[in-house]
């Protein structure tokens, strides 16, 4: 009977702290799941070159503060290479425009082209090597209640709360926030009132591109950088979309925290080898049992 205590015991002191590390990552997997969802909500399009276009921004700042490129320094170099995603995200709606009022299905497919088409643009330019790219945060830690905080985690819960309180903030306060909505709500009435609804995708594709890039400079300090290093952080997000529910923003906050959780939990006690596996099955489940997201009520269309 001792054993058995001492054996929930152990579990709980390994829970908690796999809780909260799980809700730091799953902050960054809805920074990453908020790009897709503003995409899709207006265009209908599931942008599959996210991940590649925020690895390459990744490499930018690694090439622009290390000397491989310029000598910069890390905030000059965050700025420029938000400014070269900005303008990727401008070329790559030019590109699919046409495709997107034609067919949003070939306009989606089209954006796995520009995915490949940046990580060849990657490897052209920085290879295939592992690098590593730090972010400056404050290195300190601190217990509270048994639970090991460090300046990483207050970095990353700061920066997720000020970006998504200030992006809910343009969506629901400001004159471009209520045409995105009013056009994820119904695209032809907002146009035959007179909306632009390119203007509108572009917004929702800029504004994708720079928290994929947020996302992107606090994920890799956890790992390293490599040139497929982002796309599959890119995939958790995409998992994490797919439970809140590709046509909801607050959903997206919530299928972040549960994947972030999910993810630990499995990699922990069951395994890390199956952890693509297991995020699948998520994924696959997620779509049967709440087809417009954990917030939306059971039936529906799927996604």
């Amino acid at each position: 009977m001792s054993g058995f205590i001492d054996s929930l015991s152990g579990i709980a002191l390994d829970l908690f702290p796999l809780i909260w590390s799980g809700i730091i990552t799953g902050c960054l997997y809805a920074l990453g799941a908020l790009g897709l969802v503003m995409i899709f909500k207006c265009s209908k399009v599931v942008n599959f070159s996210h991940g590649n276009v925020a690895g390459f921004a990744a490499f930018l700042i690694y090439g622009f503060s290390s000397g491989m490129i310029f000598q910069l320094s890390w905030g000059a170099a965050v700025l420029l290479a938000i400014v070269a995603v900005v303008a990727i995200a401008f070329l790559s709606y030019a590109v699919i425009s046409p495709l997107v009022f034609e067919s949003d299905l070939t306009a989606t497919i089209a954006t796995l082209g520009i995915g490949l088409v940046v990580q060849g643009a990657t490897l052209l330019i920085f290879g295939a090597d592992i690098v590593a790219l730090d972010l400056p945060v404050p290195r300190f830690s601190t217990s509270i209640l048994g639970l090991r905080i460090t300046g990483y985690d207050l970095t990353v819960l700061t920066v997720a709360v000020v970006t998504i309180g200030g992006l809910f903030f343009i969506i629901d306060h400001t004159k471009l926030g209520i045409a995105f909505r009013a056009i994820s709500s119904n695209a032809f009435a907002a146009e035959v009132c007179g909306l632009n609804l390119r203007s509108v995708h572009i917004f929702a594709w800029v504004v994708a591109a720079i928290l994929g890039v947020i996302g992107a400079l606090l994920i890799v300090p956890t790992t390293f950088l490599s040139a497929t290093t982002v796309a599959a952080f890119m995939l958790q997000a995409f998992a994490a979309a797919v439970v809140g529910g590709f046509a909801s923003l607050p959903g997206s906050l919530i299928g972040g925290i549960l994947i972030g959780i999910f993810m630990n939990l499995f990699t922990f006690y069951v395994s890390p080898e199956f952890s693509s596996t297991f995020l699948l099955g998520v994924i696959l489940l997620a779509l049967n049992i709440f087809p417009n997201g954990v917030l939306a009520k059971v039936g529906g269309t799927r996604v």
